[in-house]
């Protein structure tokens, strides 16, 4: 295993070798906005959200921020107290022991490494998508339903990703600035451009703008509410990739918090004036761009963009295509990071914990996840659609999972000061107990909800939803994982390598980790 310094407190905390000091603040909040994929999110989210709450868009976006922005203040505080790259894996164990602390590590991993397949596969839709909006040649567009078209190109952009991400984080940054500044300047240019159609009369189906749509205790019923609360996963997912970098920030124990604060905040500004910019240009009724048209909703941008944009139409699927490809790119960090810190924590093999002697970048665990990623797409891709679908819908458990035991580490590891003061009843018990209590809510109902062989795709095995299956079957695979590293590397689950522990009110113990 990887040569630590150990602090003096015998916690086992520690740096890995990693660019110390090479993102700033910007740079972290530009790499967390390209993680969750505003351009790309919005367009698939914003058309079913339409059909189930009409106008009510703004305050179900505002409802399901709330948990994200709780559980994000419970992440700051354990940044502050413990700033490693393994976050969810090193702080659960720190609070809940080994255990815990491992599936909290294969829950962030086995989501991630997911969600990456499901980028890259978009990334392809959207380019034959831009080239035939290009060229006029509708035909182009088809090219991505073509199996082996489809996984080569895929196989492309995960393989530009991986080059990207095995490099220093300066050429991350450089290449997420020009990508996110993009997206979401055309976004910006797009929301004005609605709302100068709605003024001049151009607008498909103008709808004067209300305050109940902010509101969201006029949402009728609660069965919305909770659709909103499940919406928020998908939607604003990703933000905790500014932690994960918190071992190469500026400012380790309070910047990737502060990264995270913003990130989130921003994106739901953006999300919000963008459904008060496509309700007031295109309504929610059902007719050809409504958004409540069941035919539009796989990408409403594309969908109205010649209406709203004219001849720029083009420059909406190219900002879509950026959010997914520099998405794909940035995602990239949070598995890395974590593999890193579990290999070099003792709680999966040494080779986990290499760390490249010029780039200073997780360069084994980058390569894995992009190798797992890669071979599960193209497997998947040949063997099923549904499948694949159903398992990218499926990580909305593991992303529940693994958010919520983040949020009750808060909880636990700072009980002997919850009440030391007032700020600390509120951001180390108060504000993360509701958001890990709505998380588990979530992860729950969804458990519950799968099992009905109409859940996603409909496809089932004896009766039981595929999306339940794949999602059980991946969190049991990790318990399978965590018993085989028990009895191959007993160190870690000794609590040998990282101990478990409690803040004591002091500086805590990871504030300056050793070099």
């Amino acid at each position: 295993m990887a040569e630590r310094d150990v602090p003096g407190d015998g916690s086992g905390l520690s740096r890995k070798g990693l660019g110390a000091g090479t993102v700033g603040l910007v740079g972290a909040v530009v790499i967390g906005i390209s993680c969750v994929a505003p351009a790309y999110t919005f367009t698939a989210a914003i058309g079913p959200t339409a059909s189930a709450v009409g106008t009510q868009v703004p305050a179900i976006i505002l409802v399901g921020f709330i948990p994200m922005l709780l559980v994000a203040f419970g992440y700051r505080e354990l940044n502050s107290a413990m700033p490693d790259s393994g976050t969810s894996f090193t702080w659960a164990t720190r609070a809940f022991g080994p255990y815990v602390g491992w599936m909290a590590g294969w829950g962030l991993v086995a989501a991630t490494i997911l969600v990456l397949s499901n980028l890259a596969g978009i990334a392809v839709d959207f380019l034959y998508l831009l080239i035939a909006q290009i060229t006029r040649n509708d035909g182009i567009a088809d090219l991505a339903a073509n199996p082996v078209i489809n996984v080569v190109t895929c196989l492309t952009f995960m393989a530009g990703a991986t080059w990207i991400s095995y490099r220093d984080m300066q050429t991350t940054q450089k290449l997420q600035y020009v990508l996110v500044g993009f997206q979401l300047l055309v976004l910006a240019v797009f929301t004005v451009a609605a709302f100068v159609g709605v003024a001049n009369g151009t607008a498909y189906d103008p709808t004067p703008i209300s305050a109940s749509w902010f509101n969201p205790l006029e949402i009728p019923e609660f069965g919305m509410v909770a659709a909103g609360l499940s919406l928020s996963i998908f939607i604003f997912w990703g933000w905790d990739v500014t932690l994960t970098m918190n071992e190469e920030t500026k400012g380790s124990a309070s910047t990737p918090g502060r990264a995270a604060t913003l990130t989130v905040l921003i994106i739901v500004v953006v999300y919000v004036m963008l459904a008060v910019a496509l309700i007031s240009f295109a309504g929610v009724g059902t007719g050809e761009y409504g958004l409540g048209n069941a035919g539009i909703q796989d990408n409403v941008f594309f969908h109205l963009s010649a209406l709203v944009m004219g001849p720029l139409a083009w420059l909406v699927s190219l900002a879509v295509l950026s959010s997914s490809a520099a998405s794909l790119q940035s995602t990239f960090v949070s598995p890395a990071r974590t593999l890193l810190a579990m290999g070099h924590y003792g709680a999966l093999q040494p080779r986990f914990a290499t760390v490249h002697p010029r780039f200073f970048t997780p360069g084994y665990a980058t390569i894995v996840s992009a190798v797992v990623a890669s071979a599960f797409y193209a497997v998947m891709r040949f063997v099923s659609e549904n499948v694949l679908w159903d398992t990218i819908t499926a990580l909305g458990m593991m992303i529940c999972f693994y958010y919520g035991l983040t949020a009750f580490a808060t909880v636990w590891y700072f009980r002997t000061q919850w009440f030391a003061s007032g700020r600390n009843t509120f951001f180390q018990l108060v504000f993360p107990l509701v958001g890990g209590v709505v998380l588990t809510i979530l992860f729950v109902t969804t458990l519950r909800d799968s099992i009905d062989p109409d859940f996603g795709s409909g496809s089932q095995i004896g009766g039981v939803g595929l999306v339940f299956v794949l999602g059980v079957t991946v969190l049991l695979l990790g318990v399978v994982v965590m018993v085989v590293q028990r009895v191959r590397r007993p160190g870690f689950f000794l609590g040998e390598t990282l101990r478990r522990g409690v803040s004591d009110g002091a500086v805590d113990e990871a504030a300056n980790l050793p070099d």
